[in-house]
């Protein structure tokens, strides 16, 4: 097997690569959309941090992150890479030794630009590729999932009121934003902001180009459902599509049906729209999040970090 650097003509073949590993998904996930047109390979290319796996002269496989950023994770001074699901791709025949080689050699170039964090998104029913990424250090960290819009049929708890917020009323679910943020900081998730990162993310949120759906109890929001068009890679820009990209419910709510009850409620109205796929994306290390979401949605993305030792940084 020959490795070299991930180069300009070498995008045609790796676009080919990713459709075909993703349809091997689909197969697996049938709520998955079909996709024909992939984003922008060439940020791969210009930052010279890919590499690109071959064998008798066919590219059998390429792994390509997007620029370093900083702070990774909201981790103060540590630098981080991210493959996307489009970032990387690998023929099935030999793909745990594809994908060690080509990590390989790219986490070093990863390393002597300073980052430590490594980040990639793996097909959820891609065993070969978790293996080969697991025993070299990567754990779990995010998820993307998929349902069909359809209802759930489920009832809804008495003194709950379903509702679209208009625009005007988004800023009612600041508190609930507040707690979720809290939420997310305890164990295991461990994702702490401080007071004025919160400050600082609500600002941002609320003006957002997104839906919000709300469960309310004696007037006010206890739980909401945001959704926008687009997510974490390209099957979420499919045009009958929404994506989840916020939720919360009040724990004292929680296992009387108000979640569920307002899911539905959002399946209908999007139903009644003509969407036919609802999509999500949450942290595996949330409890909460994985055990709901996992029941009601198909999962078809893991995407696994490792953080290697600084010391080997810039070496």
């Amino acid at each position: 097997m020959l490795i070299t650097d991930f180069l300009s003509e070498h995008i045609p073949a790796a676009r080919a690569l990713v459709l075909e590993n993703y349809e091997e998904e689909r197969t697996a996930v049938p709520a998955l959309p079909e996709v024909c047109a992939l984003p922008d390979f060439d940020d791969f290319v210009k930052n010279g941090l890919g590499a690109a796996a071959f064998e008798d002269g066919e590219l059998v496989g390429f792994l390509g992150v997007y620029d370093p950023w900083c702070p990774a994770f909201s981790t103060p001074d540590t630098t981080g890479v991210f493959s996307p699901l489009h970032g990387h791709a690998a023929k099935k025949e030999n793909r745990v030794r594809i994908y060690r080689r080509l990590y390989q050699a790219a986490a070093a170039k990863w390393a002597k630009v300073g980052a430590a964090s490594h980040a990639i998104a793996l097909c959820a029913h891609d065993a070969d590729g978790e293996r080969a990424f697991f025993t070299y250090g990567f754990g779990l960290r995010c998820i993307d999932a998929i349902r069909a819009v359809e209802p759930l049929g489920v009832p809804m708890p008495a003194g709950i009121t379903l509702t679209e917020l208009p625009r005007a009323r988004v800023h009612e679910i600041a508190p609930l934003r507040r707690a979720l943020s809290a939420h997310l900081g305890q164990s295991p998730c461990f994702m702490y902001e401080s007071p004025e990162d919160v400050e600082n993310w609500l600002a941002k949120a609320e003006p957002r180009d997104s839906r919000i759906f709300a469960a309310e109890q004696n007037g006010a929001p206890a739980a909401f459902l945001e959704v926008r068009v687009g997510g974490e890679n390209f099957a979420t820009y499919a045009t009958d599509m929404l994506n989840i990209c916020g939720a919360y419910c009040v724990p004292d709510l929680r296992g009387t049906g108000t979640i569920q009850s307002l899911l539905d409620f959002l399946l209908c109205t999007l139903q009644n729209e003509g969407i036919t796929r609802l999509g999500v994306d949450f942290e595996s290390f949330n409890p909460t999040a994985l055990g709901f979401w996992t029941k009601h949605f198909d999962v078809y993305t893991h995407s696994v970090v490792r953080r290697i030792d600084e010391n080997a940084l810039n070496r």
